[in-house]
């Protein structure tokens, strides 16, 4: 038989939820020749317009006004949700179940992986109706589990560490074994571990990342090392171009601008190469820097999620913040010829894995090969 999976992001741009789901299918596919993956971004295939018209506000927004953005997101999505049901999309909802209905229909999936909150949230009202009955796996891609994503009605969460399955047990009366610790989802081509620094005889080399669309203080960045030339700098700069050419005017030859990296050969590369990494704190990209046991530094985040998963990892001592710092060159030359405090980071990432049970793509595979069983059994 063919075992059909369908992966359901939420907008077309590329994004955590977007890496996570292509992680997941590769794993899948690469393991079982009788599974066939399926993406779809759910609000594209409800509707186009509204998808392009959403990802262009959200950019402009957190661009514009961050600060309101963080209020409004902390207002509906980092609370719980179940009283209120979004009151403000409560006409929209019945579209949404609608259009989910529709794809079910059509894919007739025999397993549905959410790596978005928001189809997770219209799964879980249609599972409550017992109008869907696919078996549904949150995969969480973020530090915290936001108020949107279905909870009681899912069949399996894959969350991030000890405190988020905790939370699901006590809070939701979610069932132990219904709750996986599987960290944040990362290529297994990340996962092999870097240890140690080079000595201080040489120039140490920072990759500098905004992200895929090229956000973040860079710039800035720049300006506050006050031209340190200590370092040698590897800048990623996505999709933004004009970040690119801007650096390229520079021709300063300790920093390096890269356009779009598509290929995780290439980005583990990078990531081999670099003595620290400098980035937002998304979920996705900070696990991949921890599995790989680097220094990692942010100066700057986006409001709503990147903001609330700094919070957490400055708790645990996961990442340094700069953010609040007007010159930075101090502070991570001391981090990076420091051998205590190396010792220091490194331990606090070993505490982090040490909380988990298993990875996702093992766990994933675990369920599918349990889905197919109960399937041939009910064939029989």
């Amino acid at each position: 038989m063919t075992m059909r999976v369908l992966v359901l992001p939420l907008f077309q741009m590329s994004s955590g939820h977007h890496k996570v789901a292509d992680v997941l299918i590769d794993s899948l596919q690469r393991q079982f020749s009788f599974v066939n993956c399926r993406k779809v971004d759910f609000l594209s295939y409800c509707n186009e317009y509204i998808e392009k018209l959403v990802s262009e506000v959200y950019l402009r927004w957190i661009r514009s006004h961050p600060s309101s953005y963080h209020h409004i997101y902390k207002m509906l999505m980092y609370r719980d949700v179940q009283r209120s049901e979004w009151i403000h999309l409560e006409p929209w909802l019945p579209y949404f179940e609608h259009k989910m209905k529709r794809m079910l229909e059509k894919e007739e999936p025999h397993l549905i992986v959410c790596t978005h909150s928001f189809p997770s949230r219209i799964l879980q009202r249609l599972k409550r109706r017992r109008l869907v009955d696919v078996p549904v796996i949150n995969v969480y891609t973020d530090f915290f589990m936001n108020g949107v994503w279905g909870k009681k009605g899912i069949d399996y969460h894959f969350v991030p560490h000890q405190e988020a399955k905790q939370e699901l047990i006590l809070k939701y009366g979610i069932a132990k074994d219904r709750v996986i610790v599987t960290g944040i989802p990362v290529h297994e081509t990340f996962m092999a571990r870097k240890y140690g620094q080079r000595g201080t005889s040489y120039r140490p080399h920072l990759l500098v990342a905004g992200g895929n669309q090229g956000l973040g203080n860079i710039l800035d960045f720049f300006r506050k090392m006050k031209g340190s030339h200590r370092f040698r700098y590897s800048v990623l700069c996505g999709n933004n171009k004009a970040l690119y050419e801007e650096i390229l005017r520079w021709k300063q030859p300790h920093i390096r601008p890269l356009p779009y990296i598509s290929s995780i050969e290439d980005m583990n590369r990078l990531y081999e190469e670099a003595d620290a990494v400098i980035t937002k704190p998304g979920g996705v990209t900070v696990s991949e820097v921890l599995h790989k046991r680097i220094p990692l530094f942010t100066i700057g985040y986006l409001p709503g999620q990147e903001q609330i998963n700094l919070r957490y990892l400055e708790a645990k001592g996961l990442i340094y913040n700069l953010s609040r710092m007007d010159h930075y060159e101090q502070k991570i030359w001391h981090v990076l010829n420091d051998e205590m405090e190396q010792s220091r980071f490194y331990k606090r990432i070993a505490e982090y894995f040490s909380q988990i049970e298993q990875t996702a793509q093992d766990s994933l595979k675990k369920l599918v090969l349990m889905q197919e069983k109960n399937e041939k059994a009910l064939s029989k």
